[in-house]
């Protein structure tokens, strides 16, 4: 299996200090996880290009963002420029994603599948050749700080089962009140990929609860 990677999630960080935040994490962290939303898909609103842009030099941290828009693939040669590396989409919001991720690629980026605590793993199946990522929801998209939904366990263990049997590389990311508890069994239903959000972000010291998330996930592989 992959190994795995922690994601802070920037949604949950403190836009006073971002910088700082940041430069702080990136020692533990490998991904930063970069919610967009649109207040139409979900109902919230978060941020978009110019944040993506402007925190670009801040970092060397590879750039993992989240599209949850109904359009998400309207804006892939800005995201791009703007310094993306991996983009993401709901399968409920393109069903068929097989241009989209032919137009992230074109553009540099690489591609990923999201799909809802709802959604099944037999809707992205047939696309999961596509993808670098597949990334599972374990609470429903569009806010922070929500409780882990253990019924997504599951669908982790499908998908990773897939993965295997088809000999891909391909990421399982899960997305959704990971903390320290949860994590490991996100862990060992086949996860490699954690974000999170307030349980890092929300800590007194970053650095160490990233770390501290790190060791959780690793006493379970």
């Amino acid at each position: 299996m992959a190994m795995s990677k922690i994601a802070p999630s920037l949604l949950a960080a403190d836009f006073r200090c971002l910088e700082r935040q940041i430069e702080v994490i990136e020692t533990e962290a490998d991904w930063l996880h970069i919610d967009v939303m649109d207040g139409h898909f979900v109902p919230n609103i978060s941020f978009g290009i110019p944040v993506v842009r402007s925190i670009r030099p801040m970092t060397r941290l590879y750039f993992d963002c989240h599209l949850m828009t109904t359009n998400p693939d309207a804006f892939l040669p800005e995201l791009a420029e703007a310094g993306a590396d991996l983009v993401t989409m709901h399968i409920e919001a393109v069903p068929d994603p097989t241009d989209p991720a032919k137009k992230s690629r074109e553009n540099g980026l690489d591609f990923g599948l999201v799909c809802n605590p709802g959604t099944p793993f037999a809707a992205v199946e047939p696309f999961m050749e596509l993808a670098d990522v597949l990334l599972i929801m374990s609470v429903e998209p569009g806010f922070g700080g929500q409780v882990f939904m253990p019924e997504v366990l599951g669908k982790v263990e499908e998908a990773r089962e897939w993965v295997e049997e088809h000999g891909l590389a391909t990421d399982i990311q899960i997305d959704g009140g990971i903390t320290l508890e949860t994590a490991p069994l996100a862990a060992s239903a086949g996860a490699n990929v954690f974000v999170a959000g307030t349980t890092i972000f929300g800590a007194r010291d970053l650095s160490t609860a990233a770390a501290e998330l790190r060791r959780a996930i690793q006493g379970n592989e």
